[in-house]
């Protein structure tokens, strides 16, 4: 494994000699808009091993992306052998359909501490709850971002990590809309704890995420890339292009279903992603609230 070989991969060629923040939040957008989010592999036959070793070959030598569980452990190594103090957390993402936090832990991410203060740093979430520079660990504090409003609340040594959500604009519909969350406009998604974890905490769960038939990572085949603009998911075959801030406070949604073949010309184009196994595309309708949502 190799940190220059990382960046190539991250298209990121600028120093690195200062582990400060504008270092790492240079570093951290180049991961999210070169690496996606996706879970292609466990619909294509292929097993996710939680070691270092595969993920780096994954990822970097073979130019795909990975869940997680997978891109926020690669970019703890990166971070690791360019000098920074990061150790790793656990998270409870919210699952909108039962309203309520998940009991297990299903969720990885970052917490990286530079001079006395400490950021969370989550390449890792996907989809439109992804972020786009890392977070400043405070309680109750806004912190505006092209994706929209992130902040954490603390209660009792538990954070609560949401986002407070904008309109989306569909063409083919006359009107804005937003989903009906159940609170206004904020989106809850995750909680977290401040216990430093190992990565073989999560090996039970990676098992679990590829076997269980209940996990929404079972039945959608998901793949989301953050771009300069907003960000491009593929979901089944459902692909939509979304551009933040189109109009003030509405994000532009633009909405394409696919065939199998544009499936795959699609990972290739918007993604760069080649498969070297075929994918058999799910999309389990009624799983809540929309895809954009969900992913």
């Amino acid at each position: 494994m190799n940190i220059q070989e990382y960046f190539a991969r991250i298209s990121y060629d600028e120093s690195h000699k200062d582990a400060d923040l504008q270092t790492l939040t240079v570093i951290f957008q180049h991961h999210i808009q070169a690496i996606p989010f996706e879970n292609l592999s466990m619909h294509c036959g292929e097993t996710i091993e939680l070691d270092l070793q595969s993920i780096y070959n994954k990822i970097v030598r073979k130019k795909r992306g990975g869940w997680c569980l997978e891109s926020n452990y690669l970019l703890f190594w990166a971070l690791q052998e360019l000098g920074y103090d990061v150790c790793i957390l656990g998270g409870n993402s919210y699952e909108p359909a039962e309203r309520a936090y998940t009991a297990e832990i299903n969720h990885i991410l970052l917490k990286v501490v530079i001079k006395g203060n400490s950021y969370i740093v989550d390449a890792g979430f996907g989809g439109a709850y992804q972020a786009w520079q890392p977070l400043m660990l405070i309680s109750g504090k806004d912190q505006p971002q092209i994706p929209g409003i992130f902040r954490f609340m603390e209660d009792n040594g538990t954070w609560y990590f949401e986002k407070v959500k904008r309109k989306h604009y569909i063409p083919e519909q006359s009107v804005p809309f937003t989903d009906t969350p159940e609170l206004g406009n904020i989106r809850k998604i995750y909680t977290f704890t401040l216990e430093p974890r190992h990565i073989n905490d999560f090996q039970e769960l990676n098992t679990y995420l590829q076997v269980s038939p209940d996990t929404i990572l079972q039945k959608k085949s998901i793949c989301s890339l953050q771009t300069t603009e907003g960000l491009y998911a593929l979901v089944g075959w459902t692909f939509t292009e979304m551009k933040y801030n189109y109009m003030e406070d509405v994000d532009l949604v633009q909405i394409t279903t696919l065939t199998d073949e544009e499936v795959e010309k699609t990972l290739k184009d918007k993604f760069n992603i080649m498969l070297e196994n075929k994918l058999v595309p799910v999309n389990v309708r009624g799983l809540p609230p929309n895809l954009v949502d969900t992913i």
